[in-house]
């Protein structure tokens, strides 16, 4: 069995596809749009078959984004090796976006950083 894919919700549909492009290399299908219900998504895939959909519609609530709270709290994306934890975390300070921990190995065995990346969705840098 595998996790077919991961879903993400977003206000900037297209700022969200070009932040994981960018700064992961995903790569995305042609946009999805649903006339009827004015849903509209990508579906992004990594190099690793790994996927993930990011939506949009109008009618969402934004609640706030307490990272200690129940639920789903981060996606962790492996970008193979420690000096890319590095330099793809130096690269999102440098651009702006908030590290929260790292780069570091933590008590578990993990090389990670921690960012708040796009629309304040933690996200995991991993080895």
């Amino acid at each position: 069995m595998k996790i077919e894919h991961i879903a993400l919700y977003v206000n900037d549909l297209e700022a969200a596809k070009n932040f994981f492009i960018k700064y992961f290399n995903a790569s995305s299908n042609k946009l999805y749009h649903n006339r009827a219900t004015n849903f509209c998504s990508y579906f992004l895939s990594f190099d690793d078959g790994a996927r993930l959909e990011l939506m949009n519609k109008p009618e969402m609530s934004d609640l706030p984004k307490d990272f200690n709270r129940s639920g789903y709290v981060h996606i962790a994306i492996s970008v193979g090796s420690r000096e890319k934890v590095d330099s793809l975390t130096k690269r999102l300070r440098d651009d702006g976006y908030e590290i929260i921990s790292g780069p570091r190995t933590t008590g578990d065995g993990y090389y990670e950083s921690c960012i708040v990346g796009i629309e304040q969705n933690q996200i995991e840098i991993t080895v």
